[in-house]
C-alpha cells in the first residue's frame, strides 16, 4: 500500500510517500523559518498562504523521488490536527481534492501520533511497548505506549511546554526565531552554574511539567542585568535555562520509567533534537540497560514522512478509519486520547 502523507500544521510544508512493503520512498519539505524570522514567531495568515504556494510542488517532488505516478497512490494521509486552523485547512483541502480526483480514501492523522511513530523511520526502530517523552512545540507529555494507538497519558505540562520555555527564554535574551536552536547554540559558550534558576515541579509527586515559572525567572534575571547585558552573561543565562529545562525533562522521564518498568524509552518531537537532552538521557538510562530511541534529526521537526507512516499504520490497524474521498475537516484542538472517537 502506497500512502501519500501531507503535513501543514504550522510552519513546515511537507509531503512524503510511504510504502508498507518497502518503507519510505520519497519526501520533500519546505521550512518557513526564514519568512517568520522578521516577525519573531509564526504569523498564521502568512503560514497558510505559504502552504498554498508550496504544497503541490512538494507533492510532485515526493512522487518524483519515489518514482511513482499519482495513480499509484492507494490512500492519502493528512494532518487533521492539532495545529493552526488555516494551515491545517490547506493540507486537508489538498488531500480532499486529490482523494476526489483519484477516488482514493483519506486518513486524518493526529500530529502528535505522527511524532510518536517517527522513531520507527530510523534504522533501529523501537519495539512496542515503550515509554515516550513527547516534546514538540506546545506539547510536553510522558506516555506509556502499549502498542500503536494505545497510549496512556502519565503526565503533561500544566502551562508552558519545554519548547515554549526554550523559545520564550531565547526571545528574552534577544535571540532570533526559532528560539530553541538559537538558545542551544549560545548555551554552548556559557556556564550553566553562573545563574541559579528554578526547576518547577521537579520533586512533585506527579509526572506533570511546568515551565512558566522558569520563563519568569529568566525574565527577572534579564531585567536585573539591565539593558547592556554582556555577551558572556547572555551565554551563561542561556546555558542555565537549558540546564534547568533538560534537568526537569530527564528527572521526570526517569521517574516514569521506574514507575512503568519499560525497558525502552522513545524521545520524539522538535526538542528531542537538543544535544544536551540526548546526552543527559543517555547518561541516565544506558548504564541501567534501558534502550533509548531518538528519531533521526530530520524527523524531529514536522515532516510528511511521519504523517504518511502514521496514516499507513492507522489504515492497517483499522481499515474503517478511512474517510471517503472528498470529505475533510480539521481539529485545531485534538486530544491525543480521543483519536479512536474522532
Amino acid at each position: 500500500m502506497l500512502v501519500l502523507g501531507i503535513e501543514t500544521s504550522c510552519d513546515e510544508t511537507a509531503a512524503a510517500l510511504y510504502d508498507t512493503a518497502s518503507g519510505l520512498r520519497g519526501h520533500a519539505l519546505h521550512s518557513q523559518v526564514d519568512m517568520h524570522q522578521a516577525y519573531g514567531g509564526v504569523v498564521p495568515e502568512l503560514a497558510s498562504r505559504d502552504h498554498i504556494r508550496r504544497l503541490l510542488p512538494l507533492v510532485r517532488l515526493a512522487l518524483q523521488q519515489a518514482g511513482a505516478r499519482r495513480g499509484e497512490i492507494d490512500a492519502i494521509a493528512y494532518t487533521r490536527g492539532p495545529g493552526l486552523a488555516g494551515a491545517l485547512l490547506v493540507g486537508a483541502g489538498m488531500a480532499s481534492a486529490l482523494g476526489a480526483a483519484l477516488d482514493r480514501p483519506l486518513i486524518g492523522v493526529h500530529h502528535l501520533e505522527g511524532h510518536l511513530v517517527s522513531p520507527l523511520l530510523s534504522a533501529d526502530p523501537p519495539r512496542y511497548p515503550y515509554l515516550a517523552l513527547l516534546v514538540s512545540g506546545g506539547h510536553t507529555m510522558l506516555l506509556d505506549v502499549e502498542e500503536f494507538g494505545r497510549y496512556v497519558l502519565l503526565g503533561e505540562t500544566v502551562d508552558d511546554a519545554a519548547g515554549e520555555a526554550f523559545d520564550k527564554s531565547a526571545k528574552l535574551l534577544g535571540l532570533g526565531y526559532p528560539g530553541g536552536p538559537a538558545l542551544a547554540r549560545l548555551a554552548a559558550f556559557g556556564n550553566p552554574e553562573a545563574f541559579e534558576l528554578p526547576r518547577p515541579k521537579l520533586h512533585s509527586p506527579d509526572l506533570d511539567f511546568s515551565f512558566a515559572g522558569l520563563k519568569t525567572a529568566v525574565l527577572t534575571r534579564v531585567r536585573a542585568l539591565g539593558g547592556n547585558i554582556c555577551e558572556q552573561s547572555r551565554a551563561d543565562l542561556a546555558a542555565a535555562a537549558q540546564e534547568a529545562i533538560t534537568d526537569v525533562l530527564v528527572h521526570k522521564t526517569r521517574r516514569a520509567q521506574q514507575a512503568t518498568g519499560r525497558q525502552r524509552v522513545v524521545v520524539a518531537g522538535g526538542v528531542g533534537a537538543n544535544r544536551q537532552l540526548r546526552d543527559k538521557l543517555a547518561a541516565a538510562f544506558e548504564p541501567a540497560g534501558v534502550r533509548l530511541h531518538f528519531p533521526d534529526l530530520e524527523w524531529c521537526t514536522d515532516n510528511g514522512a511521519m504523517i504518511a507512516l502514521a496514516g499507513a499504520m492507522r489504515l492497517q490497524a483499522d481499515p474503517s478509519a478511512a474517510r471517503p474521498a472528498g470529505a475533510f475537516d480539521v481539529l485545531p484542538r485534538w486530544d491525543l486520547g480521543a483519536i479512536a472517537s474522532a
